[in-house]
């Protein structure tokens, strides 16, 4: 299995996760912004999967465990807003 995989496959799970909380929050004080924060994250980590220089740096055992480790703070995030 393509290890950006992993990337892809967390990034869309952000994206998606923002988009329901946009909808289902509708009304919230500050909505777009706290759903905003997981939309571009997941969507910048999306679309750098795709580009061929990134693929050496995102494949790194250090980067993997940043990215691990950030993906559960976002998940963490966007049970707390």
């Amino acid at each position: 299995m393509n290890p950006l995989n992993n990337y892809r496959f967390g990034s869309y799970a952000i994206l998606a996760i923002g988009l329901i909380n946009l909808r289902y929050q509708t009304g919230s004080d500050q909505n777009l912004a706290k759903s905003l924060v997981l939309i571009l994250s997941g969507a910048l980590v999306l679309i750098l999967t795709f580009m061929p220089m990134m693929r050496e740096f995102l494949i790194r055992k250090l980067t993997q465990k940043l990215a691990l480790i950030l993906l559960l703070l976002l998940i963490a995030y966007s049970l707390l807003v």
